[in-house]
């Protein structure tokens, strides 16, 4: 009979919690943020574009961590649904500054409404001082491990040969 290696330790066993929930929360967040007409990379995006309007889309995939072709599709998509604008800068004609509109700032409004019941809903049974604790170790984790405030890692993966998504441990941008 073959004999299994031992069980994983508590750090190992924390680690897979944490993705275990960290699937959970985003796919719920994915669901509802559909039921709005888009994904959570193109929440993410239409997000970075409102936190910094006026920027090129050289700097958003650059502060992303994403392929510019896969942002221009992106963008092609919220500038579709009339959520983004693109204007020509006029010192640099090769560069395009990206605004959204006002039907992309309602979404945004709508975005952090689902985003806020999303929270509420998932952290429900943890008290609001449990909340602060998690909130405080799990930003201390992500400062730790270089990861940029408020954009996902998975974005770095998009579109790129040799990405990870969808192998064990990993995570998408759609998460």
């Amino acid at each position: 009979m073959k004999e299994f290696p031992p069980p994983p330790g508590h750090d190992a066993q924390t680690a897979f919690l944490l993705t275990q929930v960290g699937s959970q929360f985003a796919g719920s967040f994915a669901g509802l943020v559909s039921e709005l007409g888009l994904n959570p990379p193109h929440a993410g995006l239409l997000r970075a574009i409102a936190f910094g309007p006026g920027r090129s889309q050289q700097e958003i995939s650059a502060q992303l961590g994403l392929l510019p072709s896969r942002l221009v599709a992106l963008v092609d998509d919220l500038e579709g649904k009339g959520l983004v604008k693109r204007t020509r800068n006029p010192t640099d004609r090769r560069l395009h500054a990206l605004t959204i509109t006002p039907a992309g700032a309602e979404m945004m409004h709508d975005i952090g409404r689902i985003a806020s019941a999303n929270g509420a809903e998932m952290l429900k049974p943890l008290s609001r001082p449990e909340r602060r604790v998690l909130h405080d170790l799990l930003t201390r984790l992500a400062d730790h491990h270089g990861l940029a405030s408020g954009v996902h890692p998975g974005y770095r993966s998009m579109g790129r040969e040799d990405s990870t998504v969808g192998r064990p441990g990993t995570v998408s941008a759609a998460d």
